[in-house]
């Protein structure tokens, strides 16, 4: 069991962070005590990396969630932001993860699945157990905002 966590726990991390960035540690220990609790309902093993995925979603989700309400973005605090970044070389990372951090949970899970995940939208829609046109407008509203408030 130490092995396969050891294994599994960067994925995890790499799901939990996008999704629950104010508390992807907890999300992170969420999602591998959940692992670690439904192992032995896994039918194919072969699938390990798939049901992990679906229970690590599921529990940063959660997560994020719970933190509390979600802030709205702020233009001017971004190009606060942004200022202080150097012309060359700036660290776009930062920027992303802090424009992710500011959308809706149900907005920044669709679109970590569906851009960094690269999964289909059918397959998010199934690990987020919702309709697949909701995760198409849901999809269009959170790339709408990123675009927005990365122009800013």
């Amino acid at each position: 069991m130490d092995d396969l966590l050891k294994l599994i726990t960067p994925y995890v991390t790499r799901l939990c962070a996008p999704i629950a960035p104010a508390d992807t540690a907890d999300a992170v220990q969420e999602s591998l005590l959940a692992v670690f609790r439904g192992l032995r309902g896994l039918r194919d093993p072969v699938a390990v990396y798939g049901w992990v995925r679906a229970v690590t979603v599921r529990e940063a989700v959660r997560v994020a969630r719970r933190t509390g309400p979600e802030t709205p973005v702020d233009p001017e605090q971004l190009t606060r932001l942004r200022d202080l970044l150097p012309a060359a070389g700036a660290d776009l990372g930062t920027e992303v993860r802090d424009l992710l951090a500011r959308l809706p949970v149900r907005h920044r899970t669709v679109l970590v699945l569906r851009e960094l995940e690269g999964l289909a939208e059918r397959t998010t829609a199934e690990l987020l157990d919702i309709p697949e046109g909701t995760v198409k407008s849901r999809l269009s509203r959170a790339r709408s905002s990123f675009r927005k408030a990365w122009t800013r």
